[in-house]
């Protein structure tokens, strides 16, 4: 029993082995790295640069907001270690002087408390601002470099004749099929066998 499931394996990697033969003659397959064509080109790199320079400023501005908190953060800390000195200080010779100045430093840390609450929330709607904003300027900048990109591996693979074109760019995995032209799509074969309707929307 065991032999003759060794025979059908090698008999199923025989029949893989020659269709692939078969189908490298007929069609040509080809490679190339975009991480490298981008590196390479003028418009990436123009809108790279352009990017970086936007986020270096919002990360200056975002910076100089966390400063001017902790600057604030350490006054109200101060008002506050002198407000528990005084209050060990207290004594019946100075206790409404001391009452006085400890209701009035009251007052201010409430204030101060209040200010860094705020303070603290435009410094995440800055942070959240600034993503969106990094977003948005990505997806201006990028698309027409990368349908320029496609275009002209499409015209170099029709050029050569080439059936597929892989990816084998780091960022890619190494195995992104960036186009085809020709060869059967067995996607419809394989979900009937699986028994998946070919209709089927796929899950999201």
């Amino acid at each position: 029993m065991k032999t003759r499931k060794l025979i059908n394996v090698l008999f199923v990697v025989a029949g893989l082995l020659l269709t692939t033969n078969i189908a490298s003659a007929q069609q040509k397959f080809g490679h190339l790295n975009t991480d490298e064509l981008y590196d390479a080109m003028p418009e990436a790199i123009a809108a790279q640069t352009e990017l970086e320079k936007l986020s270096t400023t919002r990360q200056t501005e975002i910076e100089k907001m966390i400063n001017e908190y902790q600057t604030k953060l350490k006054a109200a800390q101060d008002k506050e270690k002198l407000a528990q000195d005084k209050q060990r200080n207290m004594s019946e010779a100075n206790r409404e002087t001391i009452s006085k100045e400890l209701d009035v430093l009251a007052r201010e840390l409430q204030n101060a408390g209040q200010e860094l609450q705020n303070f603290q929330t435009r410094i995440e709607e800055a942070k959240t601002k600034a993503t969106n904003e990094l977003k948005d300027k990505q997806a201006a900048l990028f698309p027409p470099v990368s349908k320029k990109l496609t275009n002209a591996i499409n015209a170099v693979a029709k050029e050569k004749g080439l059936a597929y074109v892989f990816d084998t760019s780091v960022t890619q995995g190494f195995n992104n099929l960036l186009y085809f032209d020709g060869g059967e799509d067995i996607t419809a074969a394989v979900k009937a066998k699986l028994g998946i309707s070919a209709t089927a929307a796929p899950k999201k």
